[in-house]
């Protein structure tokens, strides 16, 4: 536990965090604030898309990554009869 002053910057206020505090937290440029009951809650930001080629990869070993509906790349016959192109 680190103790720190709540400080002036400009119209708001702020905290120095030691860089040994950030690191250890794997906090870095930008991160998410959250009020929670009498706390600040400080958390990395997540990134998009963060694990998917892992799940993709995991999916495909076990053989989850096929389509579930059928080709339906081609036409029918309702899109040659019915559709007007």
């Amino acid at each position: 536990m680190v103790r720190t002053r709540i400080i002036k910057i400009g119209n708001s206020r702020g905290i120095r965090i030691p860089k040994a505090l950030l690191e250890h937290a794997g906090l870095s440029e930008e991160v998410e604030l959250e009020a929670q009951q009498n706390q600040v809650v400080i958390r990395a930001v997540g990134k998009p898309r963060q694990g998917w080629e892992e799940a993709f990869r995991a999916m495909a070993e076990h053989g989850d990554d096929q389509l579930v509906d059928e080709d339906l790349t081609g036409r029918t016959s309702w899109d040659e009869e019915e559709w007007e192109w």
